[in-house]
Protein backbone atom coordinates (compact mmCIF):
# COMPACT_ATOMS: atom_id res chain seq x y z
CA UNK A 1 0.00 0.00 0.00
CA UNK A 2 2.76 2.01 0.64
CA UNK A 3 3.58 1.93 -3.33
CA UNK A 4 0.20 3.06 -4.69
CA UNK A 5 0.94 6.73 -2.16
CA UNK A 6 4.75 7.04 -3.45
CA UNK A 7 4.59 5.77 -6.40
CA UNK A 8 1.19 6.84 -7.44
CA UNK A 9 1.87 7.45 -11.54
CA UNK A 10 3.57 4.34 -11.74
CA UNK A 11 1.32 2.01 -9.58
CA UNK A 12 -0.96 3.17 -12.31
CA UNK A 13 0.72 0.70 -14.50
CA UNK A 14 -1.29 -2.66 -14.55
CA UNK A 15 1.59 -4.33 -15.10
CA UNK A 16 3.62 -2.69 -12.71
CA UNK A 17 0.40 -3.90 -10.22
CA UNK A 18 1.45 -7.19 -10.65
CA UNK A 19 4.86 -6.92 -10.64
CA UNK A 20 4.98 -5.42 -7.13
CA UNK A 21 2.41 -8.16 -6.35
CA UNK A 22 4.55 -10.98 -8.01
CA UNK A 23 7.99 -9.57 -6.16
CA UNK A 24 6.61 -9.32 -2.60
CA UNK A 25 5.11 -13.12 -3.15
CA UNK A 26 7.91 -14.43 -4.16
CA UNK A 27 9.89 -15.20 -1.31
CA UNK A 28 6.64 -17.01 0.23
CA UNK A 29 6.02 -19.25 -2.93
CA UNK A 30 9.40 -20.12 -2.93
CA UNK A 31 9.55 -21.18 1.04
CA UNK A 32 6.33 -23.31 0.26
CA UNK A 33 7.88 -24.95 -2.86
CA UNK A 34 10.60 -25.99 -0.26
CA UNK A 35 8.62 -27.23 2.14
CA UNK A 36 6.52 -29.21 -0.39
CA UNK A 37 9.83 -30.60 -2.27
CA UNK A 38 11.36 -31.41 0.89
CA UNK A 39 8.01 -33.16 2.45
CA UNK A 40 8.74 -30.71 5.27
CA UNK A 41 5.37 -29.94 6.73
CA UNK A 42 4.04 -30.92 2.86
CA UNK A 43 0.63 -30.88 3.82
CA UNK A 44 0.22 -27.52 5.40
CA UNK A 45 2.04 -25.87 2.88
CA UNK A 46 -0.46 -27.74 0.32
CA UNK A 47 -3.58 -26.75 2.64
CA UNK A 48 -2.30 -23.39 3.19
CA UNK A 49 -1.92 -22.46 -0.70
CA UNK A 50 -4.81 -24.19 -1.81
CA UNK A 51 -7.43 -22.46 0.66
CA UNK A 52 -5.90 -18.83 -0.05
CA UNK A 53 -6.73 -19.63 -3.80
CA UNK A 54 -9.96 -20.75 -3.26
CA UNK A 55 -10.41 -17.46 -0.64
CA UNK A 56 -8.56 -15.21 -3.59
CA UNK A 57 -11.20 -16.77 -6.49
CA UNK A 58 -14.10 -16.22 -4.17
CA UNK A 59 -12.84 -12.45 -3.44
CA UNK A 60 -12.46 -11.37 -6.94
CA UNK A 61 -15.66 -12.91 -8.06
CA UNK A 62 -17.67 -11.27 -5.58
CA UNK A 63 -15.86 -8.03 -6.08
CA UNK A 64 -15.78 -8.17 -9.65
CA UNK A 65 -19.39 -9.23 -10.37
CA UNK A 66 -20.51 -6.25 -8.27
CA UNK A 67 -17.97 -3.60 -9.68
CA UNK A 68 -19.10 -4.48 -13.25
CA UNK A 69 -23.00 -4.88 -12.72
CA UNK A 70 -23.12 -1.40 -10.75
CA UNK A 71 -21.23 -0.04 -13.31
CA UNK A 72 -23.97 -0.62 -15.44
CA UNK A 73 -26.31 1.42 -13.57
CA UNK A 74 -26.05 4.76 -14.76
CA UNK A 75 -28.15 7.47 -11.86
CA UNK A 76 -28.39 10.66 -13.21
CA UNK A 77 -29.96 13.92 -12.04
CA UNK A 78 -29.03 17.71 -10.52
CA UNK A 79 -31.32 18.07 -7.49
CA UNK A 80 -30.96 20.89 -4.96
CA UNK A 81 -27.72 21.29 -3.40
CA UNK A 82 -29.70 21.43 0.63
CA UNK A 83 -27.97 20.07 3.23
CA UNK A 84 -31.10 17.65 4.05
CA UNK A 85 -30.85 15.98 0.37
CA UNK A 86 -26.80 15.80 0.79
CA UNK A 87 -27.82 13.93 3.89
CA UNK A 88 -30.65 12.23 2.25
CA UNK A 89 -27.42 10.78 -0.24
CA UNK A 90 -25.33 9.51 2.35
CA UNK A 91 -27.80 7.76 4.40
CA UNK A 92 -29.28 6.18 0.93
CA UNK A 93 -25.39 4.96 0.61
CA UNK A 94 -24.61 3.83 3.83
CA UNK A 95 -27.94 1.65 3.20
CA UNK A 96 -27.49 0.20 0.09
CA UNK A 97 -23.53 -0.06 0.69
CA UNK A 98 -24.93 -3.66 2.52
CA UNK A 99 -26.73 -4.76 -1.09
CA UNK A 100 -24.01 -3.53 -3.38
CA UNK A 101 -21.23 -3.23 -1.48
CA UNK A 102 -19.34 -0.51 -0.53
CA UNK A 103 -17.37 -0.21 -4.27
CA UNK A 104 -20.71 -0.72 -6.00
CA UNK A 105 -22.89 2.39 -3.93
CA UNK A 106 -19.97 4.67 -3.86
CA UNK A 107 -19.70 3.86 -7.90
CA UNK A 108 -23.42 4.62 -7.93
CA UNK A 109 -24.19 7.23 -6.38
CA UNK A 110 -20.63 9.73 -6.41
CA UNK A 111 -21.31 11.63 -9.53
CA UNK A 112 -24.81 12.07 -8.92
CA UNK A 113 -24.12 13.75 -5.48
CA UNK A 114 -20.95 15.74 -7.14
CA UNK A 115 -23.49 16.59 -10.04
CA UNK A 116 -25.81 18.21 -7.63
CA UNK A 117 -23.16 20.56 -5.70
CA UNK A 118 -21.68 21.55 -8.38
CA UNK A 119 -23.31 24.90 -8.41
CA UNK A 120 -21.70 25.32 -4.69
CA UNK A 121 -18.28 26.56 -3.75
CA UNK A 122 -17.81 25.27 -0.20
CA UNK A 123 -18.08 21.70 -0.90
CA UNK A 124 -14.65 20.13 -0.14
CA UNK A 125 -16.25 18.37 3.31
CA UNK A 126 -18.79 16.59 1.07
CA UNK A 127 -16.41 13.82 -0.61
CA UNK A 128 -14.81 13.24 2.73
CA UNK A 129 -17.99 12.19 4.49
CA UNK A 130 -19.29 10.23 1.44
CA UNK A 131 -15.73 8.03 2.14
CA UNK A 132 -16.85 7.89 5.29
CA UNK A 133 -20.26 6.88 5.38
CA UNK A 134 -21.06 5.31 1.94
CA UNK A 135 -17.38 3.77 0.69
CA UNK A 136 -16.42 2.24 4.61
CA UNK A 137 -18.57 2.65 7.66
CA UNK A 138 -22.19 2.09 5.84
CA UNK A 139 -20.67 -1.75 4.52
CA UNK A 140 -20.79 -3.26 8.34
CA UNK A 141 -24.44 -5.32 8.18
CA UNK A 142 -23.58 -8.02 5.42
CA UNK A 143 -20.38 -9.69 4.14
CA UNK A 144 -21.57 -8.31 0.75
CA UNK A 145 -21.38 -5.13 1.83
CA UNK A 146 -17.17 -4.98 2.74
CA UNK A 147 -14.47 -7.37 1.97
CA UNK A 148 -13.11 -8.34 5.49
CA UNK A 149 -16.62 -9.39 6.42
CA UNK A 150 -17.10 -11.54 3.48
CA UNK A 151 -13.23 -13.31 4.39
CA UNK A 152 -14.70 -13.63 7.80
CA UNK A 153 -17.85 -14.92 5.72
CA UNK A 154 -15.82 -17.75 3.53
CA UNK A 155 -14.16 -18.73 6.80
CA UNK A 156 -17.18 -20.25 8.20
CA UNK A 157 -19.23 -16.84 9.53
CA UNK A 158 -22.98 -16.77 9.08
CA UNK A 159 -24.01 -14.77 6.46
CA UNK A 160 -26.74 -12.78 8.93
CA UNK A 161 -24.07 -12.90 12.42
CA UNK A 162 -23.18 -9.10 11.01
CA UNK A 163 -26.37 -7.94 10.82
CA UNK A 164 -27.44 -9.41 13.89
CA UNK A 165 -24.13 -8.34 15.69
CA UNK A 166 -23.15 -5.32 14.36
CA UNK A 167 -26.47 -3.18 13.52
CA UNK A 168 -26.48 -0.95 16.91
CA UNK A 169 -22.88 0.20 16.40
CA UNK A 170 -23.82 0.81 12.79
CA UNK A 171 -27.00 2.45 13.11
CA UNK A 172 -25.85 4.61 16.26
CA UNK A 173 -22.01 5.37 14.34
CA UNK A 174 -24.27 5.92 10.91
CA UNK A 175 -26.44 8.67 12.65
CA UNK A 176 -23.54 10.28 14.76
CA UNK A 177 -21.96 11.10 11.05
CA UNK A 178 -25.39 12.15 9.08
CA UNK A 179 -25.84 14.58 12.09
CA UNK A 180 -22.32 15.85 11.68
CA UNK A 181 -22.67 16.25 8.34
CA UNK A 182 -26.18 17.78 8.19
CA UNK A 183 -24.64 20.75 10.70
CA UNK A 184 -20.95 20.68 8.58
CA UNK A 185 -22.97 21.06 5.23
CA UNK A 186 -25.51 23.31 6.96
CA UNK A 187 -22.93 25.95 7.93
CA UNK A 188 -21.24 26.02 4.66
CA UNK A 189 -24.30 26.26 2.61
CA UNK A 190 -25.13 29.71 4.51
CA UNK A 191 -21.89 30.79 3.62
CA UNK A 192 -22.76 30.45 -0.28
CA UNK A 193 -22.69 33.48 -2.37
CA UNK A 194 -26.61 33.92 -3.32
CA UNK A 195 -25.88 34.09 -6.94
CA UNK A 196 -24.79 30.13 -6.51
CA UNK A 197 -27.58 29.26 -4.63
CA UNK A 198 -30.08 30.55 -6.87
CA UNK A 199 -28.15 28.57 -9.93
CA UNK A 200 -28.49 26.00 -7.80
CA UNK A 201 -32.16 26.03 -7.30
CA UNK A 202 -32.74 26.73 -11.42
CA UNK A 203 -30.05 24.21 -12.63
CA UNK A 204 -32.30 21.50 -11.47
CA UNK A 205 -32.94 17.57 -12.68
CA UNK A 206 -34.88 15.25 -11.62
CA UNK A 207 -33.02 11.56 -10.90
CA UNK A 208 -33.48 9.12 -13.41
CA UNK A 209 -31.65 5.71 -13.62
CA UNK A 210 -30.42 4.03 -17.11
CA UNK A 211 -29.17 0.23 -16.78
CA UNK A 212 -31.66 -0.49 -13.95
CA UNK A 213 -32.19 -3.95 -15.43
CA UNK A 214 -29.16 -4.37 -14.08
CA UNK A 215 -30.51 -4.56 -10.42
CA UNK A 216 -31.67 -8.35 -10.83
CA UNK A 217 -28.57 -9.22 -11.74
CA UNK A 218 -27.23 -7.80 -8.01
CA UNK A 219 -29.93 -9.62 -6.91
CA UNK A 220 -28.34 -12.98 -8.27
CA UNK A 221 -25.00 -12.12 -6.96
CA UNK A 222 -26.64 -11.79 -3.36
CA UNK A 223 -28.68 -15.16 -4.08
CA UNK A 224 -25.37 -17.03 -5.41
CA UNK A 225 -23.77 -15.87 -2.16
CA UNK A 226 -26.66 -17.20 -0.11
CA UNK A 227 -27.36 -20.32 -1.91
CA UNK A 228 -24.46 -21.45 -3.68
CA UNK A 229 -22.19 -22.60 -1.04
CA UNK A 230 -19.19 -24.62 -2.41
CA UNK A 231 -19.76 -28.41 -1.84
CA UNK A 232 -16.75 -29.55 -0.48
CA UNK A 233 -17.42 -32.90 -0.94
CA UNK A 234 -17.66 -33.24 -4.33
CA UNK A 235 -14.51 -33.03 -6.27
CA UNK A 236 -16.10 -31.67 -9.35
CA UNK A 237 -14.80 -28.43 -10.25
CA UNK A 238 -18.44 -26.74 -11.59
CA UNK A 239 -19.84 -27.61 -8.47
CA UNK A 240 -17.36 -26.85 -5.91
CA UNK A 241 -16.85 -23.50 -7.65
CA UNK A 242 -21.03 -22.88 -8.98
CA UNK A 243 -21.13 -20.14 -6.86
CA UNK A 244 -18.47 -17.87 -8.05
CA UNK A 245 -19.17 -18.76 -11.89
CA UNK A 246 -22.69 -17.98 -11.41
CA UNK A 247 -21.21 -14.38 -10.50
CA UNK A 248 -18.52 -14.75 -13.49
CA UNK A 249 -21.82 -15.45 -15.60
CA UNK A 250 -24.18 -12.40 -14.03
CA UNK A 251 -21.08 -9.89 -14.59
CA UNK A 252 -20.53 -11.19 -18.53
CA UNK A 253 -24.28 -11.35 -18.66
CA UNK A 254 -24.30 -7.28 -17.45
CA UNK A 255 -21.37 -6.02 -20.11
CA UNK A 256 -23.26 -8.54 -22.67
CA UNK A 257 -26.66 -6.73 -22.33
CA UNK A 258 -25.50 -2.70 -21.24
CA UNK A 259 -25.16 -0.10 -23.64
CA UNK A 260 -21.48 0.61 -23.90
CA UNK A 261 -22.55 4.53 -24.51
CA UNK A 262 -23.84 3.95 -20.81
CA UNK A 263 -20.97 2.41 -19.37
CA UNK A 264 -18.68 5.05 -21.06
CA UNK A 265 -20.99 7.76 -19.57
CA UNK A 266 -20.92 6.45 -16.36
CA UNK A 267 -17.12 6.68 -16.64
CA UNK A 268 -16.95 2.96 -16.03
CA UNK A 269 -13.34 0.93 -17.18
CA UNK A 270 -11.80 -2.06 -15.68
CA UNK A 271 -8.82 -0.34 -14.44
CA UNK A 272 -10.16 0.05 -10.34
CA UNK A 273 -11.05 -4.08 -10.18
CA UNK A 274 -7.69 -4.89 -12.22
CA UNK A 275 -5.59 -3.09 -9.46
CA UNK A 276 -7.30 -5.07 -6.71
CA UNK A 277 -6.97 -7.91 -8.25
CA UNK A 278 -3.38 -7.40 -8.25
CA UNK A 279 -2.91 -6.38 -5.01
CA UNK A 280 -4.78 -8.73 -3.53
CA UNK A 281 -2.93 -11.57 -5.09
CA UNK A 282 -0.19 -10.44 -3.28
CA UNK A 283 -1.85 -9.87 -0.18
CA UNK A 284 -3.65 -13.45 -0.01
CA UNK A 285 -0.16 -15.42 -0.43
CA UNK A 286 1.54 -13.28 1.48
CA UNK A 287 -0.85 -13.33 4.45
CA UNK A 288 -0.44 -17.28 4.82
CA UNK A 289 2.72 -17.31 6.86
CA UNK A 290 1.59 -14.40 9.09
CA UNK A 291 -1.99 -16.01 9.81
CA UNK A 292 -0.37 -19.81 10.42
CA UNK A 293 2.06 -17.93 13.58
CA UNK A 294 -0.50 -16.14 14.73
CA UNK A 295 -2.95 -19.47 15.16
CA UNK A 296 0.22 -20.97 16.62
CA UNK A 297 1.73 -18.23 19.01
CA UNK A 298 -1.15 -15.69 18.88
CA UNK A 299 -1.77 -15.78 22.73
CA UNK A 300 1.93 -14.32 23.42
CA UNK A 301 0.89 -11.06 22.28
CA UNK A 302 -1.24 -10.00 25.06
CA UNK A 303 -4.58 -8.97 23.17
CA UNK A 304 -7.31 -10.21 25.12
CA UNK A 305 -10.03 -7.52 25.92
CA UNK A 306 -12.68 -6.57 22.74
CA UNK A 307 -11.07 -2.85 22.66
CA UNK A 308 -7.73 -3.98 22.46
CA UNK A 309 -9.01 -5.51 19.28
CA UNK A 310 -10.98 -2.72 17.79
CA UNK A 311 -7.95 0.06 18.07
CA UNK A 312 -5.28 -2.92 16.85
CA UNK A 313 -7.47 -4.04 14.20
CA UNK A 314 -8.56 -0.34 13.10
CA UNK A 315 -4.85 1.65 12.98
CA UNK A 316 -3.80 -1.61 10.99
CA UNK A 317 -6.48 -1.12 8.79
CA UNK A 318 -5.77 2.78 8.08
CA UNK A 319 -2.94 2.26 6.92
CA UNK A 320 -3.12 -1.66 5.41
CA UNK A 321 -5.78 -2.59 3.44
CA UNK A 322 -9.16 -3.78 5.41
CA UNK A 323 -9.48 -7.40 4.43
CA UNK A 324 -6.06 -8.97 5.12
CA UNK A 325 -5.87 -6.65 8.47
CA UNK A 326 -9.27 -8.60 9.56
CA UNK A 327 -7.65 -11.92 8.58
CA UNK A 328 -4.73 -11.34 10.43
CA UNK A 329 -6.83 -10.44 14.16
CA UNK A 330 -9.62 -12.98 13.45
CA UNK A 331 -6.10 -15.78 13.40
CA UNK A 332 -4.78 -13.42 16.75
CA UNK A 333 -8.35 -13.97 18.14
CA UNK A 334 -8.49 -17.62 17.20
CA UNK A 335 -4.75 -18.62 18.46
CA UNK A 336 -5.42 -16.94 22.11
CA UNK A 337 -8.87 -19.10 22.02
CA UNK A 338 -7.64 -22.54 21.54
CA UNK A 339 -10.66 -23.54 22.93
CA UNK A 340 -13.37 -21.68 21.23
CA UNK A 341 -11.94 -21.82 17.67
CA UNK A 342 -11.44 -24.89 15.13
CA UNK A 343 -8.67 -22.77 13.11
CA UNK A 344 -8.53 -19.36 11.30
CA UNK A 345 -9.92 -21.08 8.70
CA UNK A 346 -13.22 -21.70 10.64
CA UNK A 347 -14.16 -18.84 12.12
CA UNK A 348 -17.67 -19.42 12.78
CA UNK A 349 -16.78 -21.68 15.84
CA UNK A 350 -14.83 -17.87 17.22
CA UNK A 351 -18.08 -16.49 16.09
CA UNK A 352 -20.30 -18.15 18.55
CA UNK A 353 -18.38 -19.09 21.35
CA UNK A 354 -18.68 -17.33 24.53
CA UNK A 355 -15.70 -14.95 24.70
CA UNK A 356 -14.79 -15.12 20.96
CA UNK A 357 -18.18 -13.42 19.85
CA UNK A 358 -17.07 -10.02 21.27
CA UNK A 359 -13.89 -10.41 20.35
CA UNK A 360 -14.80 -11.05 16.34
CA UNK A 361 -17.30 -7.84 16.78
CA UNK A 362 -14.43 -5.89 17.75
CA UNK A 363 -12.33 -7.10 14.61
CA UNK A 364 -15.31 -6.49 12.48
CA UNK A 365 -16.20 -3.09 13.45
CA UNK A 366 -12.38 -1.88 13.98
CA UNK A 367 -11.86 -3.54 9.92
CA UNK A 368 -14.64 -1.76 8.63
CA UNK A 369 -15.06 1.73 10.46
CA UNK A 370 -11.28 2.29 10.29
CA UNK A 371 -10.76 1.32 6.81
CA UNK A 372 -12.06 4.90 6.52
CA UNK A 373 -9.18 6.78 8.29
CA UNK A 374 -6.66 6.90 5.05
CA UNK A 375 -7.25 6.81 1.31
CA UNK A 376 -5.35 3.06 1.79
CA UNK A 377 -7.82 1.96 4.35
CA UNK A 378 -10.39 0.47 1.78
CA UNK A 379 -10.20 0.28 -2.01
CA UNK A 380 -13.24 2.88 -2.88
CA UNK A 381 -11.81 5.53 -1.18
CA UNK A 382 -9.09 6.22 -3.74
CA UNK A 383 -11.75 5.90 -6.08
CA UNK A 384 -13.90 8.51 -4.95
CA UNK A 385 -10.87 10.76 -4.82
CA UNK A 386 -9.89 10.29 -8.21
CA UNK A 387 -13.64 11.09 -9.68
CA UNK A 388 -14.37 14.06 -7.27
CA UNK A 389 -10.94 15.58 -8.31
CA UNK A 390 -11.70 14.70 -12.00
CA UNK A 391 -15.42 16.47 -11.62
CA UNK A 392 -13.42 19.85 -10.00
CA UNK A 393 -13.09 19.31 -6.52
CA UNK A 394 -10.05 19.90 -4.84
CA UNK A 395 -9.35 16.93 -2.34
CA UNK A 396 -7.28 16.73 0.83
CA UNK A 397 -3.58 15.20 0.37
CA UNK A 398 -2.83 11.78 1.72
CA UNK A 399 -1.93 12.88 4.82
CA UNK A 400 -4.57 15.80 4.68
CA UNK A 401 -7.30 13.57 4.68
CA UNK A 402 -5.58 12.16 7.89
CA UNK A 403 -6.29 15.08 9.93
CA UNK A 404 -10.18 15.17 8.62
CA UNK A 405 -10.13 11.88 9.54
CA UNK A 406 -9.25 12.39 12.94
CA UNK A 407 -10.81 15.64 13.70
CA UNK A 408 -13.79 13.61 12.97
CA UNK A 409 -13.84 9.78 13.41
CA UNK A 410 -11.85 9.20 15.96
CA UNK A 411 -14.07 10.95 18.67
CA UNK A 412 -16.36 8.82 17.51
CA UNK A 413 -14.93 5.91 17.48
CA UNK A 414 -13.24 6.55 21.05
CA UNK A 415 -17.60 6.66 21.94
CA UNK A 416 -17.86 3.11 20.60
CA UNK A 417 -15.19 2.26 22.76
CA UNK A 418 -16.79 3.11 25.37
CA UNK A 419 -21.11 2.38 24.62
CA UNK A 420 -19.90 -1.34 22.65
CA UNK A 421 -16.52 -2.38 23.36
Amino acid sequence: MVVVVVAHHWWEEHRNQFLVSAFWSAPILGYFAYLILSNHHAHDAVHGLQHAVEEYVSFIALLGSLFIISGGVLLKGDLQGKPIINTAFLAVGAVIANVVGTTGASMLLIRPMLKTNSEREYVKHIPLFFIFLVSNIGGALTPIGDPPLFLGYLRGVDFFWTLEKLWVPWLAVVIVLLVMFFVVDSYFYRREDQKNIDRDNIDVEPLSVQGGWNFLLLAGVVAAVLFLSPDKENPDFRMYYAREIAMFGLAALSMWRTSKLLREENGFTFGPILEVAALFCGIFITMIPATMLLQTHGSALGLDQPWQYFWATGLLSSFLDNAPTYVTFAALACGSLPAECAGPEQLGTLANGLHGEPLLVAISLGAVFMGANSYIGNGPNFMVRAIAEENGYKMPSFFGYIGWAAVILLPVFAVVTFVFL
